[in-house]
């Protein structure tokens, strides 16, 4: 039996309009698993019904075993990070972190020998005696981790807690977040809509919209074999064309065109069309028109520098297609151009 389980959440705030809807999922103990998601997906609600803010209209919620779907917050063991952090103005880094210690009248020399154990795992000794004033973003970060971190939660819930951070610390931040989380190998639900943050520190991710996991899988298996369109979307697929299989790692288009595609010879189940996805980085692009399968003739439409590369759009026969291309060649809009699209390349959602 998996550590932490969600089966079948449903909620809603008015009665009417379902947040989530029949949501299930199941996490390992020592697991790192992150909810992404835009805004209004659900994610938020799933973890505030996790740490108990909010009791679901029906389904229930399993912890190591033992139902909590109805259990108070305050009977929560768990360690929360908020994106306010809402350290105690008025309190020093040291008291600030022993402060769950104190709620739960923890002996004094163990609350001392605990919190400073925490604060050196933290890179905060050097800073007990300072005030969240006196702290930067980065540091205090740190201390909320530290607090929340401290009591040996069962479950880590972190809401957003990087999104106050400037661009550099958050790339800081959230290998210090990676590392702390296998270093004490708690379990741990981080909150995000930041798609390269989410990846780059799960073990897990689950995708929602409108109140539904659309993929819940390994970063690396979503960023390869999306789920479906929207997915597809979401992690960077911009190129969309209809596909029907006519023989073993071939389909035609929409145009009646034969493509070779490598996914179809790993799907079974008398599936015969499809919806065909690639992103424009792999897309390659050439002067003139080369003969075989999977080209596609365009002009050039627009072109935008995006620093590495240049993005071009082409109007093709199948419609608009992104391009990324290297700045070795440059294609001047109006000019008739040669797209090739790998077959290993291309993904079926």
């Amino acid at each position: 039996m998996s550590y932490a389980v969600l089966e079948n959440i449903r909620v809603s705030y008015d009665g009417k309009t379902p947040v989530l809807t029949d949501l299930n999922l199941s996490i390992e103990r020592g697991e790192l698993v992150s909810l992404l998601g835009a805004s209004g997906c659900g994610k938020t609600t799933t973890l505030r019904v996790v740490g108990g803010f909010i009791e679901p209209r029906a389904g229930r919620f399993t912890l190591n075993g033992v139902d909590m779907t109805r259990t108070a917050v305050h009977k929560r063991n768990f360690g929360l990070v908020f994106q306010s952090y809402a350290l105690f103005p008025h309190l020093t880094v040291f008291e600030n972190v022993a402060f769950g210690l104190k709620l739960r009248k923890i002996e004094s020399a163990s609350l001392k020998s605990r919190v400073m154990a925490m604060l050196d795992i933290t890179d905060l000794g050097a800073l007990a005696n300072r005030y969240p004033r006196q702290l930067s973003g980065g540091q205090r970060q740190r201390v909320a981790l530290a607090r929340a971190l401290v009591v040996e939660p069962q479950l880590l819930l972190l809401d957003e807690p990087l999104s106050n951070l400037d661009a550099k610390l958050r790339l800081s931040m959230r290998v210090e977040i990676k590392r702390l989380q296998k270093k004490l190998g708690i379990t741990t639900i981080f909150v995000t809509h930041d798609q390269e943050e989410c990846f780059s520190i799960s073990d897990r991710v689950a995708i929602m919209d409108k109140g539904v996991i659309q993929q819940f899988d390994t970063p690396e298996a979503i960023y390869s074999h999306p789920a479906n369109e929207f997915v597809a979307r979401f992690v960077g697929f911009t190129n969309f064309f209809n596909l029907t299989a006519s023989g073993t790692g071939r389909c035609l288009n929409n145009l009646g065109e034969e493509m070779v595609i490598d996914e179809i010879r790993n799907h079974t189940g008398g599936q015969t069309s499809w919806t065909g996805a690639i992103r424009p980085d792999d897309i390659v692009l050439t002067g003139t028109e080369v003969s075989g399968t999977n080209r596609l003739t365009g002009s050039v439409e627009v072109r935008t520098f995006l620093g590495k590369s240049y993005q071009y759009e082409l109007e093709t026969k199948l419609g608009r297609v992104v391009v990324n291309a290297p700045k070795d060649s440059i294609f001047e809009p109006g000019t008739l151009v040669c797209a090739h699209l790998p077959s290993d390349k291309i993904v079926l959602c």
